[in-house]
């Protein structure tokens, strides 16, 4: 109950001070290429409830000749790149948190695609509401394998505790300003999880 009123008060905050920034970002990806100011996409949440997560959108549509969507980092747009280098595309999460459906410290909310590739000790990384930044964001974020990403996921479920939230959170604003760990080497995103024997 404690983290819940925290996280709608942060969250409350955090909107009012940062209200004309979104007004600026939403008119910068206008600008910059056709399409939708929000992304939305279905995630998993605690105990593997699904959910539309939100972000500011950073690529475009672009497809090959035969329809297919080009790569992650052919379609990351010119204000996209930046909002993701000052992880400015993840503010629209704070609605996520209003709604219940994330906190601002837990295991990152992945694909509910995902879902049925965990092995069961794989799938306790639910048994803690998803969040904004976690554990493993501040000891690699998309750099990190998978297996490395569930180790330091389920770390966390094992040790939450306000003291530790507290820590995520100012580390995770270090590594921001350093704008480490932003993707793995050569992509714009992390791989697709295909299963720990994919």
């Amino acid at each position: 109950m404690v983290k819940r009123f925290l996280d709608v008060a942060v969250s409350l905050v955090w909107l009012a001070l940062t209200a004309p920034l979104w007004v600026a970002v939403a008119i910068l990806i206008r600008l910059d290429s056709p399409g939708p100011v929000f992304f939305r996409q279905p995630r998993a949440g605690h105990h593997g409830r699904r959910f539309l997560l939100l972000k500011f959108r950073t690529m475009n549509d672009q497809r090959d000749p035969a329809g297919r969507l080009l790569p992650d980092s052919a379609r990351l747009t010119r204000v996209g790149r930046f909002l993701r280098r000052m992880s400015i595309d993840e503010w629209p999460q704070v609605v996520n948190i209003l709604r219940g459906e994330m906190s601002w410290v837990g295991p990152r909310p992945l694909l509910a695609a995902y879902l049925d590739r965990y092995t069961p000790e794989e799938n306790r990384r639910h048994e803690a509401k998803p969040g904004i930044t976690g554990w493993a964001q501040i000891h690699g974020r998309n750099a990190l394998s998978w297996e490395e990403r569930f180790r330091l996921d389920l770390w966390y479920v094992g040790h939450q505790s306000l003291m530790l939230d507290a820590q995520i959170l100012a580390r995770t604003l270090a590594r921001v300003f350093r704008r480490e760990g932003i993707s793995q080497p050569g992509r714009a995103t992390m791989d697709e999880f295909m299963g720990s024997n994919g």
